[in-house]
């Protein structure tokens, strides 16, 4: 039974950058004390853990018998194999993006995490901007959405393609966005630097008409992360670098929304709602069926399957 009064004992996966964010979320939160922190390299996990007073491990099951919920924020090869242990212990689990690797990953940890009664949650935060913005609450479908999400060339995330990489945070969105299930993806990709692609083109259809032009690019020369919404009645254009949009709906936007908490701090907006789930039963804001469907038309768009096969 939910009690507002319990700590959450919490754990984090993973000792690079998002691994120290969301550790220094959960160490800032009153109702939450961090354990620890798991990464095969003690040294890191000790470097890590010691800044927030836990304790860091290098042995997986050591690290899961002292915890209630964990985030997992290591590299996106190893998401299920963590989460899924830790949900068949009866953990909560807070997945960073992407869910999984592969579509039959991220449906086994939906069921492990129905099978314990356990919150699965995935690190899709912005969606978190466009609840600041009051995006979700608009009572008409779009008829069109086109994004671009651009960035240069770094070292973080090459295990995966930019698809998994930048574009599953647009897929969500539209997805969400639409109100509609997937009618069909199609989409294309370049060879990339590692073998994984760097730049990704896709179209999507949904069901009620709706259609979404995303590209992608993680060898850019600069950041460059914009979302345009068609609607009937006029048109959105979002900056997310900027934080800005301009509006020609009738739609009451909020547009002092990148003064929100929850814009300015999206990553620890997502944190705060995982914690009101686990404690107080709150709605799961990001649930596991999201990360499936953003997923499976990402794993489509790379050519690795057809979507929801």
């Amino acid at each position: 039974m939910a009690s507002k009064s319990r700590i959450l004992r919490t754990g984090v996966v993973g000792a690079g950058v998002f691994g120290g964010f969301h550790a220094s979320k959960y160490a800032a939160n009153e109702r939450v004390e961090l354990v620890g922190v798991y990464e095969p390299d003690l040294e890191r996990a000790k470097a890590l853990a010691e800044k927030h007073g836990a304790k860091g491990f290098d042995n997986f099951a050591a690290f899961l018998a002292g915890v209630d919920a964990i985030t997992v924020a290591s590299p996106a090869v190893h998401h299920f194999e963590a989460a899924a242990t830790a949900l068949a212990m009866g953990k909560h689990v807070l997945v960073e993006k992407p869910i999984a690797s592969s579509v039959e990953e991220a449906r086994e940890l939906i069921s492990l995490a129905a099978k314990h009664g356990c919150v699965l949650q995935v690190g899709h935060q912005e969606r978190f901007v466009f609840n600041a913005m009051g995006l979700f609450a608009v009572d008409a479908t779009p008829t069109k959405i086109t994004a671009s999400r651009m960035g240069p060339a770094s070292d973080r995330c090459l295990d995966v393609s930019v698809t998994l990489d930048l574009m599953v945070h647009d897929l969500d969105l539209v997805i969400a966005l639409s109100g509609s299930a997937v009618k069909s993806v199609t989409g294309e990709v370049d060879k990339g630097r590692f073998d994984h692609p760097d730049i990704a083109k896709a179209h999507l259809v949904f069901d009620n008409g709706c259609e979404a032009e995303l590209v992608a690019s993680r060898v850019h020369h600069e950041r460059d992360r914009k979302m345009k919404v068609e609607y009937e009645a006029g048109v959105l254009e979002i900056d997310f670098v900027a934080k800005t949009f301009s509006n020609t709906t009738p739609y009451a936007l909020n547009p002092d929304f990148a003064e929100s908490a929850t814009a300015k701090d999206s990553l620890g907006a997502n944190v705060n709602a995982f914690i009101a789930s686990v404690l107080d039963g709150a709605p799961v804001a990001v649930p596991g069926i999201a990360g499936l469907r953003a997923l499976d038309a990402a794993r489509a768009i790379d050519g690795a399957r057809t979507y929801g096969s």
